[in-house]
């Protein structure tokens, strides 16, 4: 399969014939950027305990508070969306392979301030947010998306190319639709962004103009999920592979039976938070003398029967869930490439230009919060949430975007979401995966 494809050019009158892409080989050379601090999961988890231990010397009787504070006033701390829950707008971008997370609010998150005529999906998937994109932005003149899945960008790519061909056919009698829309798909990385761009653009990579609109989603998709050849499900029994890109050639399987013992620890106390990582780290390399780990079903079953058992299904899963977060996470260097990748995507905006980020684990979004903050501040980040407020803006009172009340202003930018976007109540009940999705969206100044 080719590495991009360029999918339509059209225009409401006459559909240009198809132009195939500049091949990625062929794209401008792209100058790597200087090295930036970097924060990987260990070092932000001894961070994060080291003050927490503090605080809670410091604290005393307040530590103990804090700790005893009920869940509802923990949830007031989210940022739920109080956005009105649009489930049309999701009957027509979801799709039986994946339900897109918070699509009204990443629409909402690019609405402003400028038009959005260059717009980058990191990670297509089955593209609902790009046709939502796409649909809400009919002065969009260039789509670039990308995935490192070909088998997931191939179902969205599907998905664009039919809904280009309708609106194509419906542009004589609609007059919002304006110009002429570029839209390429490449199955590639978003650590290679500026390399994409290039490939399309060479203005796009080095800085002279930029996109309008990037967004990350780091979420996995319910077709790769529900693919037992992949190895990402507890569930599921299949090979122990985890790769994101088929191509790679570092497997889960690797990792279990002949990575070194202390490195499997690492791995299941910094990337899946374990807290049982030391038991399940002797009983992985114990089980390496019986013929090894092969399968995802051989390693939920060395789980089940270490689990207490009074914790029924439920304590099985929560463990095996971590363990296998910690697996895929180390496979696919996930940690590392998404802090690079922050940098690179926010050199590639134009000014005025908004960067969303979509996690779903703790780890993602620690490390999205604290790079927000260095891009914007143009240097290493405090993990003190409190010193955020020596940034803050006074209070926003926006009707069009009043997720986005609370700003952080910096030299280079503005962190629009002090606090994370997270699922509406009505969104989680039509999608529980969502359920620890947190949205945070940057604006370059």
């Amino acid at each position: 399969m080719a590495a991009a494809r360029r999918l339509f050019s059209f225009h409401h009158l006459a559909l240009h014939p198809r132009a195939p892409a500049r091949p990625l080989a062929a794209a401008v050379a792209v100058a790597v950027p200087h090295r930036r601090g970097k924060h990987d999961a260990v070092t932000c988890k001894a961070t994060g305990k080291t003050k927490a231990k503090s605080k809670a010397k410091a604290g005393g009787k307040g530590g103990e508070r804090l700790q005893r504070r009920p869940l509802e006033e923990h949830l007031k701390r989210r940022t739920r969306s109080a956005a009105a829950f649009d489930a049309d707008l999701y009957g027509r971008h979801g799709h039986a392979h994946h339900v897109p997370v918070l699509l009204g609010e990443v629409l909402a998150a690019f609405r402003r301030p400028r038009s959005l005529r260059s717009f980058v999906d990191c990670t297509v998937g089955a593209a609902g947010h790009s046709l939502a994109m796409m649909e809400a932005h009919p002065e969009m003149e260039l789509y670039v998306g990308m995935d490192i899945d070909p088998t997931a960008l191939e179902i969205g790519r599907g998905h664009i190319e039919t809904f280009l061909a309708g609106r194509e056919g419906n542009g004589a009698e609609d007059s919002s639709l304006q110009g002429t829309l570029r839209a390429y798909t490449h199955v590639k990385n978003f650590k290679y962004i500026k390399q994409v761009l290039g490939s399309v653009d060479e203005s796009l990579a080095v800085g002279s103009s930029g996109v309008d609109g990037i967004l990350i989603d780091l979420g996995m998709s319910s077709m790769q999920v529900n693919r037992s050849n992949r190895g990402f499900s507890i569930l599921q029994d299949g090979p122990l592979d985890m790769r994101m890109d088929p191509k790679a050639t570092l497997r889960a399987e690797d990792i279990l039976n002949s990575w070194p013992e202390l490195e499997v620890g690492r791995i299941l106390r910094d990337y899946g938070e374990e807290s049982n990582w030391q038991f399940l780290q002797k009983q992985i390399v114990k089980a390496r003398e019986m013929g090894g780990l092969h399968s995802t079903g051989d390693l939920v079953k060395l789980i089940q029967r270490k689990c207490n058992v009074s914790k029924g299904r439920q304590g099985w899963i929560k463990t095996a869930t971590r363990v296998f977060q910690a697996l895929r996470i180390a496979v696919n260097d996930e940690l590392r490439v998404l802090e690079d990748s922050l940098h690179s995507s926010f050199d590639c905006l134009a000014t005025g230009g908004r960067l969303a980020v979509i996690s779903f684990h703790s780890l993602e979004d620690r490390i999205v919060k604290k790079t927000f903050l260095e891009l914007i501040h143009g240097g290493e980040a405090d993990d003190e949430e409190d010193d955020e407020d020596d940034l803050a803006l006074p209070d926003i009172d926006d009707e069009d975007e009043p997720w986005f009340n609370q700003r952080l202003q910096g030299r280079n930018g503005i962190v629009l979401t002090k606090r994370p976007i997270t699922p509406s109540q009505e969104e989680e009940k039509l999608n529980q995966r969502c359920r620890s999705a947190k949205l945070r969206v940057i604006q370059k100044a």
